[in-house]
């Protein structure tokens, strides 16, 4: 299981060994989860738990390696995440229609729509389960994370209300859709390896940034996405804001006009997402949409400031700027 080294490539040998080792605990532990005497209803649980980079558990046990430690409770902690992450996949699936997930077919396409919006309830409720099992806290904790996550994706398919600012509209969409998770992750690490509480603060905050940067770098990857193989302008073709589009909007530069109006709508004709790509590529947006990223995870790495110089520390401050550069 190579996942630690490559997704946390500043860890020692030894931190890697036990992050390696608590990372299939948790796999070991989802696959127990989800298993249902009913084999349609286990079949489809289990579709989407191969694959992913288990990202979320990975940053639950690192964060319990400022304490104690990797132990049974943060496993559990690390399933619940996960278990909630994996159900919001399947809902998202069916909210985009997609048919791949995973580098096989999302589970609306190999089952159907009903049985993706129903497992995925499904999965949530084993997560919640599970994470009833540490504690009233713990499960306030799961409660506060899964309703900031379903006002993001509502607030997320609507339009910044009348007098708001789209940029500061959009990125508490992103706090709330993604960042709330991951600072569950980092928070629920913390708190099971015995912490003190401002280290867990400190946690939480850290995950939510860090959150952001993984979303924020994703709005960069869909323009220059071709150079690592993925399909480029996924959003486009949608009509999703992003941040480069927000910068592009903000323009006062009238040789924008032509880009404004492309951004306007979706871009399902070839020849004008083609145009618009080509545009968004050459423009500063990108540029500054990057160094809005970098500036978050930058934000992220000085939270860690009063927690010292331990492996685990160091890992963490090197977490949000590989986040920020990865190219898939």
């Amino acid at each position: 299981m190579s996942r630690p080294a490559t997704l946390m490539p500043s860890a020692s040998q030894a931190l890697s060994d036990r992050l390696t080792d608590g990372l299939a605990a948790v796999d070991a532990r989802l696959t127990e989860v989800v298993q249902h005497e009913d084999e349609f209803i286990a079949g489809a649980s289990q579709h989407l738990l191969a694959g992913g980079k288990r990202f979320r558990p990975l940053l639950t046990l690192l964060a319990s390696e400022l304490g104690a430690g990797v132990n049974d409770a943060v496993v559990d902690a690390a399933v619940g995440v996960e278990l909630t992450h994996i159900a919001s996949l399947y809902h998202d699936d069916v909210m985009d229609a997609a048919e791949r997930r995973h580098g096989k077919s999302s589970v609306n396409a190999a089952y159907d729509n009903i049985t993706a919006i129903i497992v995925g309830d499904l999965l949530f409720g084993r997560a919640s389960e599970i994470v009833a099992g540490l504690g009233s806290e713990a499960a306030r904790i799961q409660a506060q994370t899964f309703v900031r996550l379903c006002a993001g994706q509502i607030r997320d398919d609507r339009q910044a209300p009348a007098g708001a600012d789209p940029m500061e509209h959009y990125l508490g969409v992103l706090a709330d859709k993604t960042g709330s998770l991951i600072a569950t992750a980092a928070r629920y690490g913390a708190m099971f390896g015995g912490c003190p509480p401002e280290t867990v603060e400190i946690m939480r905050q850290y995950g939510e940034l860090v959150g952001m940067v993984f979303q924020l770098s994703d709005d960069v990857l869909d323009i220059v996405s071709d150079e690592s193989g993925k399909t480029p302008g996924t959003d486009l073709r949608e009509g999703v804001t992003t941040l480069p589009v927000l910068y592009v909007r903000a323009s006062q530069d009238r040789a924008d006009e032509r880009l404004k109006s492309l951004l306007s709508h979706p871009l399902t004709d070839d020849a004008e997402h083609a145009e618009a790509l080509a545009l968004l590529r050459a423009h500063p947006a990108l540029e500054q949409a990057r160094r809005h990223t970098d500036a978050v995870a930058e934000q992220a790495v000085r939270l860690l400031d009063p927690l010292g110089d331990g492996d685990a520390v160091l890992v963490l401050r090197d977490l949000p700027g590989q986040v920020a550069s990865r190219t898939a």
